[in-house]
């Protein structure tokens, strides 16, 4: 048996020193493209390739054809041969995997420049081969020479059904990204049994975009309109979940409102955009600062939410409880589900490949912070025991961001809410299964990263997350511009500065100005786009306070942004942005520190909706996806991609579970077959929105459909099933993390927080009013700066809460801040 180095981390075969063999699966990452056909390509086509049929022999003393290489990693058996049983000709490629614990086996084209088929970025490629295989677990392996970083691993772009005669199989390419210049590829092996592989084909399909229709003005078409609705919101929702019937859900709970609380009054809405009709939903508890996530039947589960506003005293500050709900689209009503085991006021909510949802942090029932992590378990349809939950004991603070990964681990990308970061980089890596943490280093400013969005990147497959702005609600600076990209198929990943966010103006109290220096923005939105885009819109320049009027794309192949139409309305804190099916974005709410709110609905239509006629998927054949399958649709005209896009459920700039998952496509005409991916931990099971995207980058309105399977993909990746279906195929990313894992800590009860958690000082109004604790810095730390900057901003009558006067608002010691006796002349602060 040839050796070949363990674990390489491209067809090259540099070597990855060996790890741990996890259970969870790890899948496919990339843009992607591929099926099979009934048919070879047209005779005429051009091949790209070199020695497609294995015919010509390698040089001396090399046992592999002539331009191909062996290429694998881990722990398995196997066997590369030439073989007479050919397709055509006198030569054929066999693979096998005798044994196998890990990792996988692939005859690949060789990496090098007389090899492997020259490519130009913007273009793609079929790529075609005859094969019969005795095993499900084989997938199309693609990997790249990027002109700056050399050969890396692109992506997997299918996987192959089991065929005892040669079949034949054909994928597209993705858009070739920016920076390549060759690839190379092959069928790579990764369950016992083997495969035979001949006749290889490549041919450039490049389809030409028509020219463009501008269909509004030429601002509007290239920067997009916003739309304020007539209709406006009838509820302070502080919660948005996007249903797969179309409608949005919009929670509100007692919407920041002590009154409401005190008097029981709950709400929610159910918003028709089809319709532009809102119907109240009666709503058991306080739901405000919940948590929530979409779950694989489509109903919405909510955890917590608001036991208590914070007392004048501070004796205590927010609580977190520990009632569970289920939202059921279909009866549009609430059901109660088991209690969690603590309460968690903002806690993190994130579904897992197998239908499970884990969450973390938040405000316990006596306003201390969380350290118990929460399982909902799909199969029990109820939140498990904390002795069934691996535990850490570790505080993750309110709403983390814990973003599922392809091998079924969570990352902690830093984006929070209220404070500074967690101890340490502020971004790290969680092992449910082996109850560790380990550390990510890079992350820019990580105490100021205090309600910073965070987005996996379009697609899914690359595994790439971006982290946008953010600021400190403590220490109240000047929100930022930072921008970090992470990518998370580096064996030692670590977020790298990516460009600064556009600036915009903002509005101190006094109408908008410009943005200068350095200022950014905390509470933006970001949500991703059908043509594979993303929209960051809104924010604030100060903790609940000075609105930023900006907006803009950011594209993940090119890492730039493009400045496009603002949004006219304020949306700062509690405010939510989320795409729609039909492809446009819906953005509601604005709570400042003054506790109004902002009932204006805004809609955002992207410039892809005004370059001319959109394509349209005229028909699903199945609505039910399984794991693994090919799906067929027909289309009205031709399209470039298609994906699926995970239907929001958004809170606090915080929706770790929005994904973007592309899918391979063979084309035949207004037949288009599409790919599922093999691995849930992509694609977490749910209702999706399926969109196809033209040349010129105009989507479809969406198609609903299901993506669920066998119980037996959701743990543990099989090897030739008994039901013949595919598992994932294993890539070890992430897989040399540098800093020392960290494994439980001692048990504990809580995490100690302060009362004013929220950066508002509760001496001054009600609990729903947040005077901050640090005025912004350009206010001077006297009474009547301070009084004048809460003028500003319309804070009206505040009563002081008992004796103490901590920011010096009430020097007349007449019980009310800012009063005219207050303001007679300046007075140092504290």
């Amino acid at each position: 048996m040839t050796l070949i180095p363990a674990r390489p981390r491209s067809g090259s075969g540099r070597a990855r020193s060996p790890r741990r063999r996890r259970t969870a699966l790890i899948g496919v990452a990339a843009m992607v493209g591929g099926l099979l056909l009934a048919a070879p390509p047209p005779a005429s086509a051009a091949n790209l390739l070199t020695n497609p049929g294995f015919e010509t022999a390698g040089a001396a003393g090399s046992d592999m054809p002539h331009c191909w290489a062996k290429s694998g990693w881990g722990d398995n058996d196997f066997t590369f041969e030439t073989v007479a049983d050919a397709h055509t000709g006198t030569k054929a490629m066999k693979v096998e995997l005798t044994r196998r614990a890990d990792g996988d086996r692939k005859a690949m084209i060789t990496e090098n420049a007389a090899c492997a088929p020259n490519v130009q970025p913007g273009k793609q490629y079929d790529l075609g081969f005859w094969y019969k295989s005795t095993t499900p677990d084989t997938s199309v392996t693609l990997f790249r020479r990027d002109t700056t970083a050399g050969w890396q691993y692109w992506t997997d772009l299918r996987t192959l059904p089991v065929a005892a005669g040669y079949e034949h199989a054909e994928v597209r390419t993705p858009e070739i990204p920016p920076g390549t210049d060759q690839i190379t590829w092959g069928v790579s092996v990764y369950g016992t049994g083997s495969v035979t592989t001949d006749d290889y084909t490549m041919q450039d399909v490049t389809v030409t975009p028509p020219d463009p229709e501008c269909t509004g003005t030429a601002q509007e078409c290239a920067d997009g309109k916003w739309e304020v609705l007539p209709t406006r919101n009838p509820v302070r929702s502080m919660h948005s979940v996007v249903l797969h019937n179309g409608k949005v859900l919009l929670i509100a709970g007692s919407g920041n409102s002590e009154a409401m609380f005190e008097a029981g009054t709950f709400t929610s809405a159910l918003y028709d955009p089809q319709a532009g009709t809102y119907t109240t939903i009666p709503t058991p508890k306080d739901m405000f600062c919940a948590g929530h996530v979409q779950l694989r039947d489509g109903r919405v589960l909510i955890m917590s939410g608001n036991m208590a506003y914070p007392a004048a005293d501070g004796s205590h500050g927010y609580k977190g409880y520990k009632d569970s709900y289920v939202f059921d689209p279909a009866t549009e009503s609430y059901v109660k589900t088991n209690d969690m085991n603590d309460g968690h006021w903002y806690p993190s909510a994130t579904a897992l490949g197998n239908g499970d949802v884990l969450s973390f942090g938040g405000l316990k029932e006596d306003s201390t912070g969380s350290v118990t992590a929460e399982r909902w378990s799909a199969a029990q349809n109820r939140w498990l025991p904390t002795w069934q939950v691996n535990q850490t004991w570790s505080y993750w603070g309110l709403y983390p961001s814990m973003i599922l990964m392809q091998d079924g681990r969570l990352f902690y990308s830093g984006s929070h809410v209220f404070g500074n970061g967690t101890p340490g980089t502020g971004a790290s890596v969680y092992d449910y299964d082996a109850n560790t943490v380990t550390d990510v280093p890079g992350l820019q400013n990580k105490d100021q990263r205090d309600q910073s969005a965070s987005v996996l990147l379009p697609p899914a497959q690359d595994q790439k997350v971006l982290t946008l702005g953010g600021g400190n609600i403590d220490s109240n600076p000047d929100a930022n511009r930072l921008t970090d990209i992470i990518d998370l198929k580096d064996p030692n990943p670590r977020y790298v500065a990516g460009p600064p966010l556009p600036q915009g103006t903002v509005d101190r109290g006094a109408g908008q100005v410009p943005q200068t220096g350095d200022q950014g923005k905390m509470y933006l939105s970001a949500v991703l786009l059908p043509d594979g885009k993303v929209l960051e819109t809104g924010g604030s320049l100060h903790n609940r306070a000075d609105p930023v009027y900006s907006a803009s794309l950011f594209d993940p192949a090119t890492e730039t942004f493009d400045k496009v139409a603002t949004d006219p309305q304020a949306r700062g804190y509690h405010s939510s942005s989320f795409l729609l099916p039909d492809g446009r974005v819906m953005s509601t709410g604005d709570n400042p520190g003054n506790n109004s709110y902002n009932h204006n609905v805004s809609i955002y239509t992207p410039p892809y909706l005004m370059k001319g006629p959109r394509p349209q998927i005229t028909s699903v054949i199945d609505t039910e996806w399984n794991y693994g399958d090919t799906q067929r649709i027909t289309v009205d005209r031709p399209i470039v991609k298609a994906e699926l896009i995970r239907p929001a459920a958004v809170t606090h700039s915080s929706d770790p579970n929005q994904r973007f998952v592309d899918l391979p496509l063979t084309v035949d005409g207004d037949n288009i077959d599409l790919n599922v991916t093999s691995n849930p931990n992509l694609a977490p099971p749910g209702w999706y929105m399926l969109f196809g995207v033209d040349a010129n980058g105009i989507p479809s309105v969406a198609k609903w459909v299901r993506l669920d399977g066998p119980a037996a993909m959701s743990s543990t990746a099989r090897q030739g099933a008994s039901d013949g279906g595919p598992s994932a195929h294993v890539h070890e990313f992430a897989d040399e993390l540098k800093a020392k894992p960290r494994g439980p800590g001692k048990k504990r009860s809580s995490h100690d927080v302060g009362p004013t958690v929220s950066g508002c000082d509760r001496h001054y109004g009600s609990a729903n009013v947040c005077v901050p604790t640090n005025f912004p810095p350009e206010v001077k730390r006297t009474t009547v700066s301070r009084c004048e900057w809460l003028a500003r901003h319309e804070y009206g009558r505040l009563r002081v809460n008992g004796k103490d006067d901590p920011l010096r608002l009430d020097p007349s010691r007449d019980g009310v801040a800012c009063g005219k006796a207050d303001l007679r002349r300046p007075r140092a602060g504290r």
